[in-house]
């Protein structure tokens, strides 16, 4: 996405601005945890932040569920340093009921949906429906799944709900803290499942595209304020800007549906 100087000064005056009008604030780092699904235009967005705010914005990446040393919940128990939170809606839910993020500062971002790899140059299986992808994965040697919110339907629901969760016990295994493409793309699963918008950054994989209408289960990527933040007003512009319509091609380009551009306009 290409920010024109209409842009800046739209992003200016509705998102940041008064960060920057009033010159109330300081600059100040801003730690966020988040992740894979909105990583890829995360990471495409956040240098226009710094740059329009003079934020520096700090990193760490992990599962949003899971026991994994770089799972958030792991990171947020063993004290790490939080100001924004982005990861699944719900597992975002949960931490606010252990008292971990501000109830009133969640905000839904996105809608990604969950889709199908194969390595680059392999053929690729009819998905249409249901009953094509059940033949592909019992066809398949090998299948791969994360270890987060798609994993955890791919393999307690989609199985069952096609009847064939005993021949998959065997050759379908959870990914954990790696994306699934990279294990595609290596050859050690020929058929991977993933939201697509972690599927599209990783290179040697071709996308077959998204699960069906029957079998697909939208997830909803959210972003709160951790309870420990040191700069919660920091972290609700970085939310803001998210949010906004100036984030919405990146958005759309990594495979997601906006959800709250519309209302920030």
């Amino acid at each position: 996405m290409r920010f024109t100087s209409t842009n800046f000064r739209a992003l200016a005056l509705g998102v940041v601005g008064a960060w920057l009008l009033t010159g109330a604030a300081n600059a100040a780092e801003i730690r966020v945890m988040i992740s894979g699904g909105l990583t890829a235009a995360y990471k495409a967005l956040v240098p226009e932040f710094e740059r329009t705010t003079g934020h520096k914005v700090l990193t760490a990446y992990g599962p949003s569920m899971g026991t994994t040393v770089n799972a958030i919940p792991v990171r947020l128990e063993r004290g790490e340093p939080a100001d924004v939170l982005i990861m699944v809606g719900y597992a975002l839910g949960d931490l606010a009921k252990q008292g971990k993020v501000i109830s009133d500062s969640r905000v839904d971002l996105v809608k990604s949906p969950i889709g199908i790899a194969v390595k680059s140059g392999a053929p690729k299986p009819d998905i249409g429906s249901a009953e094509s992808v059940k033949r592909a994965l019992l066809a398949a040697k090998s299948v791969a799944y994360s270890d987060s919110a798609s994993g955890v339907y791919v393999s307690t629901e989609m199985f069952q709900k096609l009847g064939i969760a005993e021949a998959m016990k065997d050759k379908a295994r959870k990914i954990p803290a790696v994306p699934v493409g990279e294990i595609v793309a290596r050859g050690d699963a020929e058929i991977g499942f993933q939201q697509i918008s972690e599927l599209r950054p990783v290179e040697g994989i071709d996308i077959v595209g998204p699960l069906p209408e029957e079998l697909q289960k939208i997830t909803v990527f959210s972003a709160g304020i951790a309870t420990v933040s040191k700069e919660p007003d920091a972290g609700k512009a970085l939310i803001k800007f998210l949010a906004s319509p100036a984030a919405r091609g990146e958005i759309v380009k990594s495979g997601m549906d906006p959800i709250a551009a519309a209302a920030t306009n």
